[in-house]
């Protein structure tokens, strides 16, 4: 093992990663993935890949959540895999694109379960597992209960 990967902390690496995401900084956001590295919305089995696209899921929750928070609960680190239990936070106050439509903002707030798993590979993300409680935020949006008429295409 080397001196770089003995002084590598993948949990402070992901923890910073989480606040790249908050800060809205896209650029930093997709220079944290290898080349080849994925980013897999399991809620909707989207996988992102590139540098626009493993952009979009940020941008999209950015803009319709504006004071957007990912709570920390838990962070277990086994070698190069780094498993987040954590909350979503925030406010919708923009719109929010789904595979299924746009949900126009509701004001509503949301703190919706999450997992998150990363899988690091020299210092970077080279696959990302979202695992984000859909229901429960479409809940809390108000818009579980008649989907149709929440959704504009």
């Amino acid at each position: 093992m080397s001196d770089q990967n003995e002084r590598f902390d993948p949990e402070l690496f992901v923890r910073e990663a989480y606040a790249v995401a908050e800060r809205m900084d896209l650029e930093a956001w997709s220079s944290l993935f290898t080349d080849d590295g994925i980013f897999t919305d399991q809620s909707v089995r989207i996988t992102y890949r590139g540098r626009d696209d493993l952009q979009y899921p940020v941008r999209n929750y950015g803009t319709a959540f504006g004071d957007m928070h990912r709570e920390l609960y838990d962070v277990w680190t086994l070698d190069d895999t780094v498993i987040v239990r954590l909350a979503l936070q925030g406010t919708h106050t923009g719109p929010l694109e789904t595979p299924f439509g746009i949900i126009p903002p509701t004001g509503k707030t949301m703190d919706a379960p999450c997992a998150d798993i990363f899988e690091l590979e020299n210092g970077k993300i080279k696959r990302f597992d979202c695992f984000p409680e859909g229901s429960v935020i479409l809940t809390q949006l108000g818009v579980i209960s008649n989907l149709e008429a929440a959704i504009r295409s």
